[in-house]
């Protein structure tokens, strides 16, 4: 569900109206986040470590209000609920954005993200099934460590959906880092929110103890 936001009383009234008009309205930074427990956990288990990064990253967005929200015809919705778009790669090397439902739970998140994944390594269709405003979209470049990051965007069709890449994992005095990308619309956060995001998403990163493999 989704509300409608009353910028008159809203205390971003100001920033909104300023970014709002903005050629690019978007910033981003690139951090790295200490993966080193969920990795060799995942590694050690079975389990797939970019289905564990990607639901931590998916539950940190559920828990701060601001990445929920959207500009949809120049007003401002607040969805309870955010979904994930990932990019899914091909083995013939090209991709398909899939449509990730938010669950809480990880299995039942990894359940229904790996239908959607097999849907999509057995079509050539580039778009998700499901189009919807309140999703964030990830990427991931496996083959990269990178120090920034910038996205393919279309000036003329409106966008605030919050936009995560995520890199390559190398080893640097026996601890696995990853580049994390984050893109977010300068209307709805500023860097105290990317912040507060970054925070949530590696002490997430952590909570190995709720993964279990699939019976």
């Amino acid at each position: 569900m989704r509300k409608l936001v009353n910028i008159t009383d809203w205390n971003r009234k100001a920033i909104f109206e300023h970014f709002i008009n903005l050629d690019e309205p978007f910033f981003g930074v690139t951090v790295h986040i200490d993966c080193t427990i969920a990795y060799e956990y995942c590694k050690a288990n079975g389990l797939s470590f970019f289905m564990h990064y990607l639901h931590k990253a998916t539950i940190a967005a559920n828990e701060l209000t601001p990445f929920g929200y959207r500009i949809i015809d120049n007003k401002v919705y607040t969805y309870d609920i955010v979904h994930a778009s990932a990019t899914i790669s091909r083995l013939d090397n090209t991709f398909g954005f899939a449509h990730f439902p938010y669950y809480a739970d990880f299995e039942t998140f990894r359940k229904e993200a790996e239908k959607e994944m097999e849907r999509i390594q057995h079509n050539q269709d580039l778009m998700p099934e499901t189009i919807a405003e309140n999703i964030m979209h990830f990427s991931a470049l496996p083959w990269l460590d990178f120090t920034s990051l910038s996205h393919a965007r279309n000036y003329k069709t409106p966008d605030s959906c919050p936009k995560v890449s995520f890199g390559k994992v190398t080893t640097i005095n026996n601890k696995k880092n990853m580049p994390v990308a984050i893109h977010v619309h300068h209307a709805l956060m500023d860097g105290y929110h990317i912040g507060q995001y970054v925070a949530l998403f590696q002490k997430l990163m952590n909570q190995v103890h709720v993964l279990k493999p699939l019976e």
